[in-house]
């Protein structure tokens, strides 16, 4: 696996190179650089590396004037203090992110996530459009997740974000059932799920569960206020509205 380092400052370069050679020994740093400029220049003369570490603010300006000036065929995951909105666009739309100072376990899960990513791509099943990106953080226009990687039994696929029918906790693990019943784990937490998907279609009904309107069956009145609501696929029997989110939920409904 072939990695470059995107980085301004040399001892952050330096900390994130030992970290992740600590991570992965066999992966090959092939460079690491502190510019744009030296950037486009490197990636036009050398073959596509696997994955970039990508600095937000680099020496003569921001990494992304980089997609820019050339096409860039890696993997990305950003390194950045960016505020949250931002970081919520990368969420979205690239591999991960990294908050400085990085992590060692934070690391380690986003080379995880894109190792998963990296065999997908390997198949032809799946890419990345960083224009998505781009014309986010330029435009200030919130995009949200359109889809999910799921892992299966001996490999991971892709699922829609409209083909899933609500999102729930069990016994501490996050799972997506799909309006055609399937059912799988996803390696996200609730929190973070009501970040990326659309609000106007999804709505989170208690601290566990987040529903897409169209899986609601039927709602009936509870004692003190409360709701409960049926979905389709019944894979959950209740859910239950509390009464502080139930004029709200009402609200969405009724928009």
């Amino acid at each position: 696996m072939k990695v470059i380092i995107l980085e301004d400052e040399r001892h952050n370069s330096r900390l994130l190179h030992d970290m992740v050679k600590a991570a992965r020994p066999w992966w090959e740093i092939t460079g690491s650089f502190e510019s744009v400029k030296e950037t486009v220049r490197w990636l036009k003369n050398n073959p596509a590396p696997d994955l970039i570490f990508m600095d937000i603010q680099l020496t003569d300006g921001i990494c992304f004037s980089i997609f820019e000036k050339v096409k860039v065929e890696s993997m990305v995951i950003f390194t950045t203090a960016y505020d949250e909105y931002a970081i919520q666009a990368f969420e979205v739309n690239s591999i991960d992110y990294l908050l400085k100072p990085i992590k060692e376990e934070r690391l380690l899960h986003a080379i995880i996530k894109f190792e998963n990513f990296h065999h997908r791509l390997a198949l032809g099943n799946e890419k990345f459009d960083y224009n998505e990106l781009l014309e986010t953080l330029q435009t200030g226009k919130k995009r949200f997740r359109k889809r999910f990687l799921v892992s299966g039994p001996t490999s991971y696929f892709k699922v829609d974000a409209n083909d899933i029918a609500y999102f729930y906790i069990q016994d501490r693990a996050t799972f997506i059932v799909l309006f055609s019943g399937e059912q799988h784990m996803l390696d996200l937490t609730v929190e973070k799920i009501e970040k990326q998907v659309d609000m106007e279609i999804f709505f989170r009904v208690n601290r566990g569960c987040i529903i897409n309107i169209n899986a609601i069956q039927r709602i009936e009145n509870q004692f003190g206020g409360k709701l409960s609501v049926k979905l389709t696929p019944p894979i959950l029997e209740n859910v239950t509205v509390s009464r502080l989110k139930a004029s709200s939920f009402k609200s969405w409904l009724d928009a």
